[in-house]
């Protein structure tokens, strides 16, 4: 079966404090969107394919009849992100770190990969993830 094109990922977050929401993605360097953001939700583009949404808590109830898990509560999903090199990565923590975020996994080196993870302030999860091109070239089969 062919798979299906897709364009584009919206990660639609529920956030308890939108303005500090923001500030954070902002911080992190993400661009808002103001066409797809109102004062209750907030868009940025991560990336041409990626967007994250940031609705308040009552906001985002109106998409979902299920509970919505409380902040810094359980874990659903963990969000990765692939950066280009180590030293983006470093600073992509420094940043998380100095706009309200919390490091949950120091960075460090796992043979040919580098990463790390943080929580935003509402306590979603973002991983980052650098993987050493060359190592990644002698990793894949011949042919």
């Amino acid at each position: 079966m062919a798979r299906l094109q897709h364009d584009m990922i919206f990660i639609n977050l529920p956030v308890s404090d939108l303005a500090a929401s923001k500030r954070f993605y902002t911080g992190l360097g993400f661009k808002e969107n103001t066409v797809f953001s109102d004062e209750h939700t907030a868009s940025f583009e991560v990336s041409d394919a990626i967007v994250v949404m940031l609705l308040e808590t009552a906001r985002f109830s109106d998409f979902t009849k299920r509970p919505i898990v409380e902040k810094n509560g359980s874990r659903e999903v963990l969000n990765c992100l692939s950066v280009c090199s180590t030293e983006d990565a470093d600073e992509f923590v420094r940043r998380a770190q100095e706009f309200g975020g919390t490091i949950t996994r120091e960075l460090a080196a796992e043979g040919p990969m580098y990463g790390g993870a943080f929580d935003d302030p509402d306590g979603h999860d973002w991983e980052l993830m650098y993987f050493d091109p060359e190592a990644l070239a002698q990793m894949m089969p011949e042919g």
